[in-house]
């Protein structure tokens, strides 16, 4: 078949970074091309070139009947068909879904607004081509987040002239029980002839809804797999970090029996009655639905949320902190689940976010040390191995591997004795996973006691050396990991039957 887009030699070079080293990407007539690659390796800028956003140093694209195109603008993209489904939904949350789909394009009638042709085809398109029954009347503000993305996808395809559709990270903000949602509107896409290109993290989706998968790395199409299944993930891996990742997770050390934490029938909002404890040295995972508890439970024993009964007890003492501050304080550190939002001031340097935990290091009276700050983010820097190594850069220029190694790369430098990491590698690609897992082990074998909190089955069970696990804000079962599988875990948390425990 004559594909869709072909992109060829593409090259880009910002100052000092050679962002894109003639990479390829050739797209199929109605096929789903995954496009994978670890943070930096180019995904994001060859996107942007396709978008018209930059323009390649070398290299041409053929797009539909455009053929051997140097420089793409934005209206020739949109002429052409392409049309970008990006991660964050950017929603007006008083508008309707009507209103929100045809925002920009709107329909005009004899008096104003042609609202009932609007509502009409909005209802029509959602149902018809997403499989998706919606009302175009409703408020966006009482969609679920699943829904907010389905009206996304019809804002972008309403006109009716989508010949390629981008799809970059659309799963990110979707809870794992929505994702099908998804993927069943991206069926409909494809069994109307569109094709589409798949930005992805998830491996698993990647093999899931792909036919065909582009690996980049350092700035170049290293790998094209023109047969796509679960056999895949491991060469793919392999492809996208140039090396074998024998084992994705370091060696468990042996844990100490000393219990640091320990929850005694606590309650709190959306959990009861639940007990637990977490040595010294040792890494306990927590797994659970959205609606199970977990989330809840992470925020009460860092104090943003209140204790209604039960108790706590941090190294022997009575714990029960009223407010963050005070969990800071008594030891515990916390990797929040939406680092953008809660876990780093975006527009701050590197530097103060890494000392942010820990003015008193840094300071006197009320005087910053600069150049002690300075040495001390360096040094972080240089263990966590962010890249790029400049402290003064702020962190929304960083990738979501490097954004989450700052705000880890805080607590490290604070010090604590109870780690609490919620959610700790969602939306970071397959290398930063590596060194953050490897991070989260030697704070074990450092002596603290580590929670983490995740909704990948693969992950608890190659971290943790226990696994709890909540369901309907109780908790459902507690195992040895080495006793749980896959098949297991996931039916533990599902309330399915309790699996193969090995």
């Amino acid at each position: 078949m004559t594909p869709i887009l072909d992109m060829a030699g593409i090259s880009v070079t910002f100052p000092g970074v050679k962002a894109l080293d003639k990479a390829m990407l050739t797209v199929l007539p109605g096929e789903v091309h995954g496009l994978v690659g670890e943070n930096g390796a180019g995904k994001s800028t060859l996107i942007k070139v396709l978008a018209g956003v930059y323009a390649p140093d070398e290299g041409v694209v053929s797009l539909g009947d455009e053929k051997h195109i140097s420089t793409l603008t934005p209206n020739l993209v949109h002429t052409a068909g392409v049309r970008f489904i990006h991660q964050e939904l950017h929603l007006v949350p008083h508008f309707t879904v009507a209103e929100s789909v045809f925002m920009g394009q709107e329909i005009s009638g004899r008096f104003g607004l042609d609202k009932s042709t609007m509502n009409a085809r909005t209802e029509d398109f959602l149902r018809e081509t997403l499989n998706a029954d919606i009302s175009p009347r409703t408020l966006i503000r009482d969609l679920g987040t699943a829904e907010r993305k389905l009206v996304q996808i019809s804002r972008a395809l309403i006109d009716g002239r989508a010949t390629l559709v981008v799809f970059d990270e659309p799963t990110a903000p979707l809870a794992s029980d929505e994702v099908d949602r998804l993927f069943a509107a991206i069926g409909g896409l494809k069994s109307k002839g569109i094709a589409m290109i798949y930005v992805s993290h998830y491996l698993r989706e990647i093999t899931h809804i792909s036919d065909r998968v582009t690996v980049l790395r350092n700035g170049k199409a290293v790998k094209v797999f023109n047969e796509v299944s679960d056999q895949i993930t491991d060469p793919m891996i392999s492809a996208m970090v140039g090396r074998e990742i024998a084992e994705m997770f370091p060696k468990k050390e042996n844990t100490s029996n000393k219990k640091l934490f320990e929850a005694r029938e606590l309650s709190g909002m959306g959990f009861s009655q639940v007990n637990f404890d977490v040595a010294a040295g040792e890494v306990l995972g927590i797994a659970g639905l959205v609606g199970s508890g977990r989330e809840e439970l992470i925020d009460t024993i860092y104090g943003l949320l209140p204790v209604t009964s039960g108790s706590m007890t941090l190294k022997a003492e009575a714990y029960n902190p009223k407010r963050p501050a005070k969990a800071v304080k008594a030891g515990v550190a916390l990797v929040p689940r939406d680092r953008r939002h809660d876990g780093l001031v975006l527009d701050q340097p590197v530097i103060d976010n890494i000392n942010l935990a820990s003015l008193e290091e840094v300071s006197t009276v009320l005087m910053e040390k600069r150049g002690v700050a300075k040495n001390r983010a360096e040094a972080m820097a240089n263990q966590l191995d962010l890249r790029p190594r400049n402290v003064t850069m702020i962190p929304r220029l960083l990738s979501g591997g490097n954004q989450q190694k700052v705000v880890l790369g805080r607590w490290l430098a604070k010090g604590g004795d109870l780690f609490i990491l919620d959610e700790p590698t969602v939306g970071v690609d397959v290398g930063a996973k590596v060194e953050i897992y490897a991070l989260i082990r030697e704070l074990a074998a450092q002596g603290s006691a580590v929670i983490v909190s995740s909704g990948d089955p693969l992950e608890l069970l190659g971290l943790s050396d226990r696994i709890m696990v909540l369901q309907r804000g109780f908790l459902a079962a507690s195992h040895d990991a080495k006793d749980v599988n896959v098949d297991s875990l996931v039916a533990l948390t599902t309330g399915g039957s309790s699996g193969a425990i090995e």
